[in-house]
């Protein structure tokens, strides 16, 4: 029934928020638990208060956390950025797949460039959300798929270049959500309070009690004072991995 949405080697999947659909293509990249840990982790915001009224998804890949928000909260004007011209192409037809064109508007661009080529964006946005490439530059094992690659590694804009934009995007005490790796955790810090983002709330991800973190979401205020909040750590699986803890599963219910 998806054959006018789908190309030679994709499939349609269910994301387990409400009738939500998702195009992917395995031998490229198919999101994680980090992608939808972060849009609950933000949708919280934008369930907080009405002044968040316009967010936008750097590096968004397919487009599963703007969907993800979609679920979650009454935003209504979602955007997301993406450089590769695949993911770009899917995460459109996975817009046009939900019936979420009037709420999300996916545009093709590099991190790189969008303070330049989209200036009129400059200040405009209350919420901005990224999952980064977690590997600097030629660092650790590339992957000889190019999309894999881009998605994993700092091929164009690196850490500090996503944070810049994302300073450059938000309005005065707008809010910055990212998912990354804890072995960061310095880089982000130090580039976040040079671009006057200042980081708040800090949460660390575990797959299990038993196991150290591998996963860490920080919450970022553009002219913040300084005062991060450590919060509790989270855990995705029970000791035994036999099944998502109760807060994974309520991450779905909510």
């Amino acid at each position: 029934m998806w054959d006018n949405f789908l190309l030679p080697g994709e499939r349609v999947d269910g994301t387990g928020f409400g009738q939500l659909k998702l195009i992917q293509k395995p031998e490229e990249f198919c999101y994680g638990v980090d992608a939808v840990l972060l849009a609950d982790f933000a949708a919280k915001a934008a369930r907080g208060g009405s002044a968040v009224m316009k967010a936008v998804d750097l590096g968004t890949g397919t487009g599963i956390i703007p969907l993800i928000l979609s679920h979650k909260t009454s935003l209504n004007q979602i955007y997301a950025v993406e450089v590769q011209q695949p993911s770009f192409e899917r995460a459109c037809r996975n817009v046009e797949l939900n019936g979420l064109k009037e709420r999300i508007v996916v545009v093709r661009e590099d991190v790189l460039h969008v303070e330049t080529n989209l200036s009129h964006w400059k200040g405009t946005f209350d919420l901005v959300t990224t999952n980064p490439p977690y590997m600097i530059g030629g660092a650790g094992l590339t992957n000889g798929n190019s999309a894999k690659t881009t998605a994993r590694h700092e091929t164009t804009a690196g850490l500090e270049d996503f944070i810049r934009t994302a300073a450059s995007l938000l309005r005065d005490k707008g809010q910055l959500f990212m998912v990354h790796r804890p072995s960061r955790l310095v880089d982000i810090c130090e580039a976040c309070r040079r671009y006057k983002v200042e980081p708040k709330e800090l949460r660390f991800v575990s797959p299990n009690k038993n196991t150290k973190p591998n996963i860490l979401l920080i919450r970022c205020v553009k002219g913040g004072n300084r005062e991060l909040k450590l919060l509790e750590p989270l855990y995705v699986y029970e000791e035994d991995g036999s099944r998502y803890t109760e807060e994974l599963i309520n991450i779905y219910e909510r």
